[in-house]
């Protein structure tokens, strides 16, 4: 069976993605950032990897570029919750196999590994549906509090809003579209 390797500084996420991996029997390493994932692979050579783009430190770019340089082979997932096109660009130019928004689910992931490595580049799509007001305004809060580490009240100041109208922002689900 192949060896998975998961990268992710959400230590939630990453618990409940191994467990999912080896409830489908893969062996599983898990790591929460550039430095503990490069130790992995280059002790255990694993075949498949799942890197976050952010992560605090050396990002998932990063570590898709270093981490091929030692095992040319891997197949790597890039995941993000802040998924742009440069950024997918990015990633497959540095050699990762597939690139998927969060939240991605271990059926995902193994269906990103098995498809063909050669990702469409097509420029112009056939349809873009633009995110709605509410759903863009729900990724750049998140981004903002990614940014300040958590912190409600240094997050409210940085977007000029009061502190309890944020929390009631984040409180609710993200908007579908």
């Amino acid at each position: 069976m192949e060896k998975i390797l998961l990268v992710d500084d959400d230590d939630m996420f990453r618990h409940r993605m191994k467990r999912a991996f080896e409830n489908r029997d893969y062996p599983v390493f898990s790591a929460a950032n550039y430095d503990e994932a490069m130790e992995i692979i280059r002790k255990e050579k694993p075949d498949l990897a799942v890197f976050d783009l952010k992560m605090p430190g050396k990002s998932g770019l990063e570590l898709v570029r270093d981490s091929l340089k030692i095992v040319p082979s891997l197949k790597i997932v890039v995941l993000t919750g802040y998924g742009s096109i440069a950024t997918a660009t990015d990633a497959v130019r540095l050699g990762a196999h597939y690139y998927l928004p969060k939240p991605a689910d271990v059926g995902d992931i193994l269906n990103a590994f098995n498809k063909g490595t050669d990702l469409e580049t097509d420029t112009e799509p056939d349809y873009f549906e633009a995110p709605s007001l509410a759903r863009t305004e729900w990724e750049h809060i998140n981004r903002v509090l990614a940014d300040c580490g958590g912190n409600i009240s240094e997050t409210a100041k940085r977007l000029g809003i009061h502190r309890r109208t944020l929390q009631r922002k984040l409180y609710k689900y993200p908007p579908e579209k």
